[in-house]
């Protein structure tokens, strides 16, 4: 079979040749090794041989929005003069660190966020966030929605399907209304209101479900049939948030979601990390056609074989290897975490599994033990 062969027939249940192995990030997001931007972490010589393995040999699942362009970020945009009515941006950068601080004039208020990124690390730090109480929250939700206008654009996502042909497939992602707002605080803050105020925390989230959802239905019907993956219902897992919390501000949101993107054909992939004991029969309940990753414990608090019993028929299970093992440990003794997941994500009768690490590398160096552990993954998975 085809990788792309392969993926769509697990997402349908029907039997494959081997289990498909997804390096998540790395093939899932698309990559410039030429780019010379100090801050790409992958055009160091450490990376190369990575890239080249998931790109040749791994079934790529590639993730993209498709928001083109947006009101926060509004280059291209029709609502940009909305936008600066509203935002201003300061970007300092010495060539080792990149400092954006976002300052949001509303209601009388000035509200802040700063952001952090090193050079030798991918990833992006709140040092600040934009909302610390309830007065901001309130302030924020006077911002009229055209400031927050979006263009939607599944070109993108059709050329990069036609260049992957049969090495893989597009995914669809998306946040959800809970990632959109959580973000906005602190951990500590948003976990306070979450608790404390719960109306003022639906207005808030029925704020960002008014672009989200009605975005998921019009891509879906734009681009049907495809996987899609919806991140953000960790925010509201255990130990942050009891489970009729995940009830209240993941379920009455993201079913719609799943919904929309299930009436035109497509598979609804839920994103959430760490305890699922308590949750998994809401998720399940969503209708959702997958999981990922599905830690192992201690990270999480179910094993991939309990998960498989209780919603496998139902669930593509996606997982579930720990990053830190896959960076970290001996290749022999990774060579036995890949054989138990592969044991039990296949065990007994299920829709299907796709072999995935939690996460991925994002320093700029790479150490062998990484690379020989990714090799092993594709191998065992072969040889299955």
């Amino acid at each position: 079979m085809t990788s792309r062969e392969r993926l769509m027939a697990t997402l349908r249940g029907e039997p494959v040749d081997r289990p498909p192995v997804s390096f998540y990030e790395i093939g899932g997001f698309q990559t410039d090794p030429a780019d010379p931007d100090p801050y790409n972490i992958y055009n160091s010589p450490a990376w190369q041989a990575l890239l080249e393995l998931a790109e040749e040999h791994s079934d790529i699942i590639r993730m993209m929005s498709p928001v083109r362009a947006r009101s926060i970020d509004p280059t291209g945009s029709a609502s940009a003069a909305c936008w600066h009515e509203f935002f201003r941006e300061d970007t300092q950068d010495d060539g080792e660190t990149r400092i954006t601080r976002t300052v949001l004039n509303v209601a009388g208020r000035t509200l802040t966020q700063v952001t952090k990124r090193e050079r030798q690390i991918n990833t992006v730090w709140t040092v600040e966030h934009l909302l610390k109480d309830a007065a901001d929250v309130e302030a924020y939700l006077t911002i009229p929605d055209g400031v927050f206008a979006e263009h939607i654009d599944t070109g993108p996502l059709e050329a990069g399907e036609a260049a992957l042909g049969d090495r893989g497939i597009m995914m669809v992602d998306t946040e959800d209304p809970l990632c959109a707002a959580a973000a906005l605080f602190s951990m500590e803050d948003y976990v306070v209101l979450a608790f404390t105020e719960p109306r003022l925390f639906h207005r808030l989230l029925e704020k960002m479900a008014g672009r989200i959802q009605p975005r998921t239905a019009e891509v879906s019907r734009r681009f049907p049939g495809r996987l899609w993956r919806i991140y953000g219902p960790e925010y509201a897992s255990e130990p942050y948030l009891p489970p009729h919390l995940f009830d209240e501000y993941v379920v009455r949101y993201v079913a719609p979601m799943i919904r929309a993107i299930q009436a035109h054909g497509g598979y609804a992939r839920v994103h959430c990390h760490g305890r699922l004991k308590n949750i998994l029969d809401l998720i399940a309940g969503m209708g959702a056609d997958g999981l990922d990753p599905i830690e192992p414990p201690p990270q999480g608090d179910m094993e991939l074989r309990e998960v498989r019993a209780r919603h496998g028929r139902q669930l593509v299970l996606f997982g579930n290897l720990e990053i830190a093992d896959l960076e970290m440990l001996p290749t022999p003794r990774f060579a036995e975490k890949v054989k138990r997941a592969l044991a039990e994500g296949t065990a007994g009768a299920g829709r299907g599994f796709v072999l995935l690490p939690s996460a991925s590398p994002y320093g700029r160096e790479l150490t062998p033990v990484t690379l020989r552990n990714y090799e092993t993954m594709l191998q065992l998975a072969a040889a299955w």
